[in-house]
Order: structure tokens, then C-alpha cells, then sequence
């Protein structure tokens, strides 16, 4: 990924049967596709998920539409789908958006993944 600006991050772990998706860095145009990927493919596999916020520096509108995306996939799936430890920056473009009243968010990975059982 030589000679790209924007640094972003994916990590996928188990915890207690919940897929903890972690999010680091700039979701945006550049980062969205594998974001998007990445959160359908542990959909096809989990019927309960998580994406862990805390190290999102920024957000943009497509990194907001494949959260959305993965959102409606679940629910059309029977899925569980969460928000957690959503940093400011993320959580103001999630309010601007209304979003904040339709994601299920926490204030961390632990009560996420608790609410999920």
C-alpha cells in the first residue's frame, strides 16, 4: 500500500462468540470499500457483531454508508450489529446524520459484546 495517504487499520478477533471488528484510523473514499468488505464477509460467517470505534480519527459519508450497508445486511440476516467506544469525530458524523438514534452504540467492546448475548 505504498505511495497511499490514508492510513487505515482492520482487525477481526473472537471475544466470547461476538466478532469484535476494530476500526483504526480515516474510514473515507479510500478506506470504505475494504471497511465494507470486510464487515459483510463476518456477517456471512457471525451472527453477532461488533465494530469497535475508539481508534477512528475520521469518518466520511462513504465510511458512514458501509456502516449503514452492514447495518441493514444484519438485520436482514437476523443478525445482531453494534457501535462501540465510537470516537468524538465519528460520533459527531454519526449525530449530524441522525445515525446516532439507529446503530445500537456503547460506550465500550465489553458492554457491546455483552449486549449482544
Amino acid at each position: 500500500m505504498s505511495g497511499v495517504r490514508t492510513h487505515m487499520a482492520i482487525e477481526v478477533r473472537d471475544q466470547n462468540g461476538v466478532t469484535i471488528v476494530g476500526l483504526s484510523g480515516d474510514v473515507d473514499l479510500q478506506t470504505s470499500p475494504s471497511v465494507r468488505q470486510k464487515l459483510l464477509e463476518c456477517l456471512d460467517k457471525q451472527k453477532k457483531l461488533v465494530v469497535d470505534m475508539s481508534n477512528v480519527a475520521y469518518i466520511d459519508s462513504s465510511g458512514v454508508a458501509s456502516l449503514v450497508e452492514a447495518f441493514q445486511v444484519s438485520r436482514k440476516k437476523g443478525a445482531k450489529f453494534a457501535l462501540a467506544a465510537v470516537s468524538p469525530s465519528a460520533m459527531r458524523v454519526l449525530s449530524l446524520a441522525r445515525l446516532d438514534k439507529v446503530f445500537s452504540i456503547h460506550p465500550d467492546v465489553t458492554a457491546a459484546a455483552a449486549a449482544q448475548a
